[in-house]
């Protein structure tokens, strides 16, 4: 056990990434989970004071790497809760404390120790719990997965300006190739209103397609953005708010390409994105304060996956308009009509 502490300590003051592998998108996607997630269904509440015993549990009964690793991240989704009140303990001495390192790493010793017995004790942890907990059950089941630090962006967080480092999540390599995952993430949500955690498993995160997970999660060390093509830290910092929602269509916006747009009234404005192919959307629309309006979208010359529709601001002044597919959230601007 105190080496085990010890481990989780250094992992979650530690900033420190390997280095990663060229990723690249693979079959792996394709692979169907429902035998790993029955396996891991079979141990509700285990402990995780031995995570060698766990991991063998979960993946022993299975036989490819993907099915194991997917057995690790349901089983962590949905057995371990984000905690609120340790998040919020630690972004407050963070902020208080940021000009101080010193005293900022002094305050981090027992901290860390706290982190680690309610992870014990209680199965909650924050981001980087998470992420260690994929790391080390991958580790004893003989599949290589590193954690990686960096910036996580919501519509609260990480909203222009020079960005801050808040977030932890995962690449795992499978079949010699690279993987992006969040955990913390999949595992549910916060209600910031009631400061609450509430359980809702999810697997948008898992093995997210490398060009949608760039948009709400900025590595320190960008080789694990996994991409050809990367964005700098201000385009992801200044790009268009966007929702978990835009996962299940494989969308993204395009054009405009900035959160912050300037239009002229009564001039049409261009809107484009990007959808996967497959996914099916039956209606999207505009939505300025509590009124939707929809949109007649429309496939852009010569592309077999970008679509686009024209939209007129009628009325002067700073508006914050929403995206919707299906009338669920898919990205925000904010549009200044002149």
């Amino acid at each position: 056990m105190p080496v085990l502490m010890r481990i989780l300590f250094l992992v979650i003051c530690s900033l420190l990434v390997p280095a990663a592998l060229v990723a690249q998108q693979a079959h792996v996607t394709r692979v169907r989970w429902a035998r790993a997630d029955s396996v891991a269904a079979c141990y509700p509440g285990h402990a995780v004071t031995d995570l060698k015993v766990l991991s063998d549990k979960l993946t022993l009964p299975l036989s490819t790497d993907a099915e194991k690793f997917r057995a690790i991240y349901t089983w962590v989704c949905t057995n371990i809760e984000y905690d609120y009140t340790l998040f919020k303990t630690n972004q407050r001495q963070t902020f208080k404390l940021r000009d101080n390192p010193a005293a900022l790493a002094a305050w981090w010793r027992p901290f860390s120790q706290r982190v680690f017995r309610v992870l014990v004790r209680h199965h909650r942890t924050v981001c980087t719990g998470y992420a260690y907990l994929l790391r080390e059950l991958a580790h004893h089941a003989g599949i290589r997965c590193v954690m990686v630090h960096g910036y996580g962006r919501s519509g609260q967080v990480n909203v222009r300006g020079e960005g801050h480092a808040n977030h932890s999540w995962n690449a795992v390599q499978l079949g010699g190739q690279w993987y992006l995952c969040d955990a913390t993430w999949s595992s549910g949500s916060i209600d910031t209103s009631l400061g609450i955690f509430i359980k809702d498993y999810n697997d948008r995160y898992f093995l997210a397609e490398p060009a949608l997970f760039a948009r709400n999660h900025y590595p320190l060390d960008t080789a694990y953005l996994n991409l050809r093509e990367k964005p700098s830290l201000h385009d992801f910092l200044y790009a268009p708010i966007i929702y978990s929602n835009i996962y299940d269509y494989k969308a993204m916006p395009l054009i405009p390409s900035t959160f912050d747009v300037e239009v002229v009234k009564g001039e049409p404005v261009m809107f484009e994105f990007r959808k996967g192919e497959g996914a099916v959307m039956d209606r999207v629309s505009v939505r300025k304060g509590t009124l939707s309006e929809d949109v007649t979208v429309v496939p852009v010359d010569g592309s077999d996956d970008r679509y686009c529709f024209d939209y007129t601001f009628n009325t002067r002044g700073r508006q914050v308009v929403h995206i919707l597919i299906d009338e669920r959230y898919a990205w925000t601007y904010t549009v200044q009509v002149q």
